[in-house]
């Protein structure tokens, strides 16, 4: 199936950035609809592409993590993710690279598995959804200053627990999950 090929796409009459920082830029703007009705603040949020990894190991174990998120306030398991750094050549490269710096597991087999949004009124940025086969250990981990996580192995059943008791909140790292068990008829 195909995008719908009648884009109807809204003009800006006004763009202005309130904030612009790092981890969040802010964009007001005022915007016309194809049917002439105006939106006088319409707010964006610019962020870098991301990136997140569903890897497996040889012998079929997932390998996540498990962080506190301040903003939720709660610790909870979540695939290893991460942003696309300038110095990243490639959604690819970025996602290898958080793998190995949270984790310590590299190689194995990549593939692009699926390319979501975060919400696609309001995030310029895209998140590219990784499955990584046969990941094994290769490095001592490297998290940055602010990383406080910990790397944990569960097994298809652990791992649909943790799906059908709704344990896995962002739902950027729900919805790969889910694709994968549907793909594989897992459920």
């Amino acid at each position: 199936m195909e995008r719908p090929k009648d884009e109807r796409r809204w003009k800006v009459i006004r763009s202005e950035y309130l904030h612009r920082k790092p981890w969040l830029t802010v964009r007001q703007e005022c915007v016309e609809l194809p049917n002439g009705n105006r939106i006088p603040e319409y707010y964006v949020l610019e962020y870098p592409d991301w990136v997140n990894i569903l890897a497996l190991t040889r012998d079929k174990q997932f390998v996540l993590v498990r962080q506190y998120r301040h903003a939720y306030g709660h610790t909870d398991y979540e695939l290893c993710a991460g942003v696309c750094d300038p110095e990243d050549s490639s959604p690819l490269e970025a996602a290898q690279r958080e793998l190995r710096e949270e984790t310590g597991y590299g190689n194995g087999v990549w593939q692009e598995f699926m390319t979501i949004s975060a919400n696609t009124s309001t995030h310029t940025n895209l998140t590219h959804c990784f499955l990584a086969t046969d990941v094994e250990p290769v490095v001592a981990r490297h998290l940055e200053a602010t990383e406080d996580l910990s790397v944990h192995l569960f097994s298809l059943e652990q791992l649909k627990d943790l799906l059908k008791q709704d344990l896995i909140k962002q739902s950027l790292m729900a919805a790969p999950l889910w694709k994968y068990m549907a793909e594989n008829h897992l459920f």
